[in-house]
């Protein structure tokens, strides 16, 4: 059984014991997160739409952090300007518990 869930402007698809890495929640780590936005759920077939407007999926979030550094570097020609930064995203990683469809 999966099911495809949205948080933070992108879509996951997750079955129960999946580990994944979404956006930055604010949660601290071991406390359970709900996500109510289903798209889909695939059991037998797969269920779209209103046939799953009242699931939802548990999970409970093992670690917050920020992943690894990228750098962003502009440049323009002939006029001597460059500027060097970098940046690093926050995610929190949950592990998925439950799917109640």
């Amino acid at each position: 059984m999966y099911a495809i869930i949205a948080t933070g402007g992108k879509q996951y698809k997750v079955s129960e014991g999946d580990i994944i890495t979404i956006e930055k929640l604010g949660v601290e780590a071991g406390e359970k997160v709900t996500f109510d936005q289903v798209l889909a759920v695939s059991d037998n077939g797969i269920r779209v739409g209103e046939d799953v407007a009242g699931a939802s999926v548990e999970a409970s979030v093992v670690k917050e952090g920020r992943g690894k550094k990228i750098i962003v570097y502009k440049y323009k020609r002939k006029t001597g300007y460059h500027k060097k930064m970098g940046h690093r995203q926050s995610f929190t990683k949950v592990k998925i518990e439950k799917i109640n469809a």
